[in-house]
């Protein structure tokens, strides 16, 4: 059985090493610059999702989550050998939505105010 600490550990190692291969080793046009966000695995440790937000708006994000999908197999083996895992897990991508929904709700919050704020 896996302890929670030590997967929130291999957690972190992996957003780690995934961001700097994104960075420095992929070479897909479509990803272009990416920040990872978080890192899920699954329970028994075989899937990790990885949410992921690009910089700019070159590519959507279906084009960004093609690109990472299509270099997920070279990632799974420079994590397991980076991190010294006998079985690395496999690697889903997905765009993190939770920014574009706090930055709607922020300005939805804002435009209330100010209609309260107006003449009474």
């Amino acid at each position: 059985m896996t302890s929670k600490a030590r997967q929130q550990r291999i957690e972190s190692e992996l957003q780690r090493v995934v961001a700097e291969l994104v960075a420095r080793e992929i070479k897909d046009p479509r990803v272009g610059m990416v920040t990872i966000t978080a890192v899920r695995m699954a329970a028994d440790m075989g899937s990790a999702k990885i949410l992921f937000v690009p910089f700019g708006d070159r590519h959507s994000p279906e084009e960004v989550t093609a690109g990472l999908t299509r270099a997920a197999g070279f990632m799974r083996g420079e994590v397991g050998r980076r991190l010294g895992l006998r079985h690395a897990p496999r690697l889903d991508f997905e765009f993190d939505s939770s920014i574009e929904n706090a930055d709607r709700l922020t300005r939805l919050i804002d435009a209330a105010v100010k209609r309260d704020d107006g003449p009474a």
